[in-house]
């Protein structure tokens, strides 16, 4: 589904025009296919040579059909699960509400496996026989409840690929020594380089910087195979992107994310930064991860971006979901909150109105089906405005619904950083113009992909 040439342009209407500001190339979209081309910008009017055309209409429908099936067809492969409501910290930008982080319940250990033992049936259901489900413990802060969580990882540690998703506060040694010899993948967040910057939005309830128990963790996890750090990008800590990829190549982190902060609730917003900054800030720090792999061999993989170019290159592989539309949310995955209801995603637990049912008394199928989940999975960036209209929506995918709902007003709006995704999208194909892709991705991401359309 990709090209990389320089030739013509505009001689199909399909074909849109995109400035990405490159000295030499400009790209070409079909966005119904996602189909693109690097074309010279000084010759973009003159279209794509007859024989070029020919080819590429020959296998258009095919390449629709496929981006049909990753947006519609897929059926669940994981699970987060959220083991309990509460939380040790007062992050000024979660998308759960106060009143459940600080006085919320825990799912008792007996619900929970419960609830794993009827999810193992269902993915038993829908996924080829010897494929794992994975099943990742989430936020709130899941070791809040750490008795049922260990135990749930003992009893089913042979049918789900576990991960667990912590604020890193409450890992001792003994529970990373019980993780890590379970295999079980670990994430950590952390959003400064300094403690000043952390704590400017991650703190205790009573207002205690976390900073260094972080960095602590991250020692203790430094050479284990499966860990990652997400920061989450705020006004903040946006003038230290570039600290913190430092930070993290220092500290061996295998994988980071630079995550755009989630505007679903109000005191997101408050942190919300700027597009243009946004996108200055970001580049720049992947950058410097471009520069210190070259000067020492080693990779600091930024997933949320690795994705994106992924997207590019071969849409089926993308790993995350988040970049598409409809997005992962009740279609690659959904959550299990503590009170045993599931979301399309944990995104939504803290708004009722995207309450599926009970798992252990309704099910995950009819949860698929109810119009909590359905307001999601047909979210359709091809149908409003301006998405509808854009060359690289399928590249962006207008996240996050749950964000676009609250924040804008309807699935049928935006997310709340429309801009900086177009120019992330730029930023992606400059590297792709330039050869230098496969430094920003992981070390044969492209096993087991098939080139089926390459032009030169």
């Amino acid at each position: 589904m990709t090209a990389a040439l320089p030739a013509g342009a505009l001689s199909d209407p399909h074909f849109q025009p995109v400035d990405i500001g490159h000295a030499v190339y400009a790209a070409l979209t079909d966005p119904d296919t996602a189909f693109w081309a690097l074309v010279d910008k000084n010759k973009i009017g003159e279209g794509l040579d007859p024989a070029t055309l020919a080819a590429y209409r020959e296998k258009a429908d095919g390449f629709r059909n496929e981006l049909h099936a990753l947006r519609f067809d897929l059926k669940p492969s994981g699970v987060y699960l959220n083991p309990t409501e509460r939380c040790n910290l007062n992050c000024t930008y979660c998308y759960l509400p106060d009143t459940q982080r600080s006085g919320g319940s825990h799912m008792p250990a007996d619900t929970l496996l419960a609830s794993l033992g009827k999810l193992r049936d269902y993915f038993r259901s829908v996924m080829p026989d010897g494929r794992k489900p994975r099943a990742i413990f989430h936020g709130a802060e899941p070791l809040m409840n750490q008795a049922a969580v260990f135990e749930a990882i003992d009893v089913f540690g042979h049918d789900f690929i576990f991960g667990l998703q912590t604020n890193g506060t409450l890992l001792d040694d003994q529970a990373i020594d019980f993780l890590t010899s379970r295999n079980v993948s670990i994430g950590l967040s952390l959003d400064g380089p300094m403690a000043g910057i952390t704590d400017a939005t991650r703190r205790t309830w009573g207002g205690k910087s976390v900073h260094d128990k972080v960095l602590r963790t991250m020692e203790k996890l430094r050479g284990y195979g499966s860990w990652s750090v997400i920061t989450t990008c705020t006004t903040e800590n946006l003038p230290y992107l570039t600290d913190m990829v430092e930070l993290f190549h220092a500290h061996e982190v295998p994988t980071c994310m630079l995550n755009t902060v989630r505007c679903t609730l109000p005191g997101a917003r408050g942190v919300k930064p700027a597009d243009g900054a946004m996108a200055k800030a970001f580049f720049a720090a992947m950058d410097r991860t471009h520069e210190l792999y070259r000067e020492t061999g080693r990779k600091l993989m930024v997933a949320n971006f690795a994705n994106i170019l992924i997207g590019i290159l071969a849409p089926t592989a993308r790993r995350l979901m988040c970049d598409i539309s409809p997005c992962g949310g009740g279609r690659a995955f959904f959550a299990l909150a503590a009170d045993g209801s599931l979301y399309p995603c944990s995104e939504f637990i803290g708004l009722p109105r995207f309450n599926g049912g009970n798992l252990l008394t309704g099910g995950v199928e009819a949860a698929l089906a109810s119009p909590a989940f359905q307001a999601v999975t047909t979210r359709d960036v091809d149908k409003f405005s301006p998405c509808g209209d854009c060359a690289i929506r399928h590249f962006c995918g207008s996240p996050c619904p749950a964000e676009a709902f609250e924040m804008n007003g309807g699935m049928d709006k935006i997310g709340a950083f429309c801009d900086f995704y177009k120019e992330q999208v730029n930023y992606a194909l400059r590297l792709i113009a330039d050869g230098k892709a496969d430094d920003y991705l992981w070390d044969g991401w492209d096993e087991g992909t098939e080139t089926v359309f390459a032009l030169a």
